[in-house]
């Protein structure tokens, strides 16, 4: 039976990175992937010879020193990655259906942010200001968001901020709040718990510069796994763990799988949805009121997704992602659609032409959808590799609600529908089967301003030698994750006599 130093449960970003962090520092690691394909959100899909991402459409903070290039550089991917930058005078636009012929710009750069939303925001030049200044004076309490190796300075007050208050003590203007908070999408909405955190250090890493990449985001998990390779860590697909053996001490010294195999190593990094880890624990190991807190996490918003394959030299590619709202309120309620009025919101976004041509060959269009629309469909299970068809009436379903989108979506863009020459569609239900999270959900658990020390984790665990990592216990999106992996391997090395 092989042993390891290290053993590293889901390959997801965090857990890929994590791993890579502690095989260059010369640990004998190894990875354990219950799925086929190895990436968790960073997972891409090929239709009709068309490259399809499922999770990561664009990446922030990844110009030569900031924060995502610089993490990248250290582990020697950063300048391998295949990337497109988007453009800078307005990488997203944020639209509403009471005004379809304006598109309000979110820019690279600050200065180039505030100028940009000046044109349609004369009277708010302090506000913008305000808003760019504070963005910013967030981020820099994280130390590890800037790549600093320095102890953090924020305390429960600067995470229990809440987003609403703030944006509702710079501006009146109901218009520019809504536009301010566009691309919630990218945290999983905005309600009145949101922590100001979250807000500032999502959109921060796209405000310093966006890029799409232009071969997908497997890219980054093919470079990943090539150099753990290179440092001698073995990987595993298709090896879903089930159980752990303890020794004395509440020390985990076997991990055990569906497949019958055991795996020995000193230290365990759970880089999976962490209410399915307590599955695999049990809660004995734990104290109760970890065990408390892990099942009180309540779930961001899942998705309901649109692949479309496109007609040769049909539809113009778009250097930017569009975010579209019925109006200012559903910025605040896309999640609570009713059924009948679906949807309320969506983000659209492409892969860059792979002739590097005026034309794409394909879109995604993402909305949120509620999970109870999927309950008759709850107990069904299915991948690539296993699991069964759901049945017609799932197929009739997804393709009555791809019809109820474009129909919303042709209102920003008549001329979509008739460029389409095939579709694809997931709910929630394919994301929680490939990904593992138990409801569907896009970013693991809400962080709650009024109970925030309830939903953050630290690495460490009850168990002397078992460590978390990744977006249910941390923050989310590719820098989130990323930072995540770092704090995790950090803390892992100085309290495992590693260093």
């Amino acid at each position: 039976m092989k042993q390891y130093d290290v053993l590293v449960i889901g390959s997801g970003l965090s857990g890929l990175f994590s791993a890579l962090l502690l095989a260059k520092a010369g640990k004998k690691v190894c990875i354990l992937e219950k799925n086929e394909q190895y990436g968790g959100n960073l997972q891409t899909f090929v239709r009709n010879n068309t490259l399809f991402d499922t999770g990561v459409h664009y990446i922030g903070s990844f110009a030569e020193g900031q924060v995502l290039y610089e993490y990248f550089k250290d582990v020697g991917i950063a300048n391998h990655l295949s990337v497109e930058r988007l453009d800078t005078n307005g990488y997203d636009r944020i639209c509403f259906g009471d005004t379809p012929n304006v598109m309000y710009p979110h820019a690279q750069g600050y200065e180039n942010f505030v100028q940009q939303l000046l044109t349609y925001f004369p009277n708010e030049k302090k506000a913008l200001e305000e808003y760019a200044h504070t963005m910013q004076s967030i981020c820099d309490k994280f130390p590890l968001y800037r790549h600093k190796q320095a102890v953090a300075d924020y305390d429960v007050h600067t995470l229990s901020l809440k987003l609403l208050d703030f944006l509702n003590g710079i501006t009146t203007n109901d218009r520019l709040k809504a536009v301010l908070l566009g691309s919630n999408f990218l945290y999983g909405g905005a309600d009145e718990q949101t922590p100001l955190y979250v807000h500032a250090l999502s959109v921060n890493s796209y405000i310093e510069s966006a890029w799409r990449l232009t071969q997908g985001g497997s890219q980054i998990t093919n470079l990943l796994i090539e150099k753990l390779r290179q440092y001698g860590a073995d990987l595993f697909n298709q090896r879903e763990v089930i159980g752990f053996e303890y020794s004395e001490g509440n020390t985990i010294n076997t991990v055990l799988t569906k497949q019958g195999e055991q795996f020995v190593a000193k230290q365990i990094i759970s880089a999976i949805d962490v209410k399915q880890l307590l599955n695999i624990t049990g809660k004995k190991p734990f104290k109760p009121s970890f065990c408390k807190r892990v099942q009180g996490l309540q779930p961001t918003v899942a998705a309901f997704s649109l692949h479309l394959v496109l007609k040769p030299n049909s539809f113009r590619y778009l250097p930017y992602n569009v975010y579209w709202f019925k109006d200012n309120n559903s910025v605040y309620h896309a999640t609570n659609y009713p059924t009948n009025n679906f949807p309320i919101s969506y983000m659209l976004s492409m892969n860059p032409p792979k002739d590097g041509g005026e034309y794409t060959d394909n879109v995604t269009i993402l909305t949120y959808m509620n999970t109870d629309e999927l309950q008759r469909w709850q107990n069904s299970f299915t991948t690539n590799t296993e699991g069964n068809h759901r049945g017609n009436q799932y197929e009739v379903f997804k393709s009555q609600r791809a019809m109820d989108l474009l129909d919303v979506v042709a209102q920003q863009f008549p001329t979509l529908k008739s460029a389409i020459a095939h579709y694809y569609t997931s709910t929630p239900l394919t994301y929680r089967d490939y990904i593992g999270n138990p409801t569907g959900a896009l970013y693991g658990y809400k962080k709650n301003a009024n109970h925030i020390m309830e939903s953050v984790f630290m690495p460490q665990t009850h168990i002397k030698n078992l460590y978390v990592t990744g977006q249910s216990v941390a923050m989310h999106g590719l820098v989130g994750v990323t930072i995540s992996a770092v704090l995790t391997y950090q803390i892992l090395m100085r309290s495992s006599g590693f260093l």
